[in-house]
């Protein structure tokens, strides 16, 4: 069985920073990549970025490259996702998922093990 367990999320003011964790337990050497989405009220979830584990090439919606920084540390099987200058339309619960396949990073349905998700809220 594979876990993912995600931490990091808050409450931060507009032009803020917040690091989102994600712990990736159990089978997790066969992974190719991780990612991170968001879903905001009331709108689909969306791609935020992915990096694969081997490599470390990294993916992200072009909208948010500049602010957001995604990184990871095999040895502790941990996918970090630095969010810098926050803004209100950033508020959204944060998921991290893991895929075996080595393309269509931005496509949900190619990630096989989803987290919990974690709240992010950036006031005005």
């Amino acid at each position: 069985q594979v876990q993912l367990v995600e931490s990091g999320g808050g409450l931060v003011q507009t032009g803020g920073s917040l690091r989102l964790s994600c712990t990736a337990r159990g089978r997790t050497f066969s992974f190719y990549a991780m990612g991170w989405f968001r879903q905001a009220p009331g709108k689909e979830r969306e791609f935020v970025s992915a990096i694969t584990w081997s490599g470390g090439s990294t993916y992200y919606t072009d909208s948010l490259k500049g602010r957001f920084t995604i990184s990871r540390d095999n040895a502790k099987n941990t996918v970090y996702l630095q969010m810098n200058s926050l803004k209100p339309e950033d508020t959204a619960v944060y998921y991290c998922a893991a895929t075996w396949n080595n393309y269509n990073f931005d496509v949900q349905d190619q990630y096989a093990y989803w987290g919990q998700g974690t709240q992010v809220t950036v006031s005005s």
